[in-house]
C-alpha cells in the first residue's frame, strides 16, 4: 500500500498549477514547507489579464467570486472561476485551484487545493493537500498539530514514515468524500476514490477506493 500514497500514484497533476513543486517529491507532504515560496514565485508569473493582484503576495483570478466579508492575506492565489464565500479566513499560504469553493466559515493556511476542490461549511483545512474533486462536508476538519507536539508520522501497514513535520494535517486524494463533521487526525492520508463516513475520527493511512466507517 505504500506506493499508493507516493505523490504520483495519488494525485494528478494535471489537476493543479502546483505541479512543479509536487513533482519533486516522492510523497505530497513533502511539499508542505514549501507552499509559501512556490506561490510568491508563480504569483509574479501569472497574467495581469487573468489575475488582479489584490495586496502584497495575492493574486486573484478576475473570473473568481469573492464575497465582500471574506479576509484573504498572503501568499495565496484563488484560480478561475472558483467561489470564496461570507466570512470565509484565508491565512495565507494557500494555493486555490480552478472552479473551487472556499465556503462560509471555513479557514485555510498552508494548503494545495486542487481544481474543483470543495470545502463549502465550516472546514479548517491546514498545512495539507487536497486532490482534485475532493470534497469534505461541513464541519469536517483537518488536525494539523499531535497533541503532545512532537513530530507527525503516517502509520502505513503498522510502518512508521517519519514527516520531519510538526504541523501536517492530511492528504486527500482525488475524488475523496470526507463526510460531515469527520475529524482527519494529524498525518492522515486518504486513498484516491475513499469515502470518510459523517463523524468518523481518522487516522493513519485509509486505502484507495475504500469506505471508512468510524468503529463502534
Amino acid at each position: 500500500m505504500k506506493q499508493t500514497i507516493q505523490t504520483k500514484h495519488l494525485l494528478n497533476l494535471n489537476e493543479t498549477c502546483a505541479a512543479p513543486l509536487l513533482e519533486q517529491f516522492e510523497y505530497p507532504w513533502q511539499a508542505l514547507p514549501h507552499i509559501s515560496d512556490f506561490i510568491i514565485s508563480l504569483g509574479k508569473t501569472l497574467s495581469p489579464d487573468e489575475y488582479e493582484q489584490k495586496a502584497e503576495h495575492v493574486w486573484i483570478a478576475r473570473s473568481a467570486t469573492v464575497f465582500p466579508s471574506a479576509y484573504i492575506t498572503g501568499p495565496t492565489i484563488i484560480g478561475p472561476n472558483t467561489e470564496v464565500r461570507h466570512c470565509a479566513f484565508i491565512r495565507g499560504n494557500a494555493l486555490v485551484g480552478a472552479n473551487c469553493v472556499v465556503g462560509n466559515s471555513t479557514e485555510l493556511k498552508n494548503v494545495i487545493l486542487f481544481n474543483h476542490v470543495q470545502v463549502p461549511h465550516y472546514n479548517y483545512v491546514g498545512d495539507s493537500i487536497l486532490g482534485y474533486k475532493a470534497h469534505m462536508g461541513a464541519g469536517s476538519i483537518t488536525s494539523n498539530v499531535k497533541s503532545n507536539k512532537s513530530l507527525v508520522e503516517v502509520n502505513c501497514d503498522g510502518e512508521k514514515i517519519a514527516t520531519g513535520l510538526k504541523k501536517f494535517g492530511a492528504i486527500l486524494g482525488d475524488h475523496t468524500e470526507i463526510g460531515c463533521n469527520s475529524v482527519l487526525n494529524p498525518g492522515c492520508v486518504i486513498g484516491k476514490g475513499s469515502q470518510i463516513y459523517p463523524v468518523s475520527t481518522v487516522r493513519g493511512v485509509v486505502p484507495e477506493y475504500h469506505i471508512y466507517k468510524q468503529p463502534n
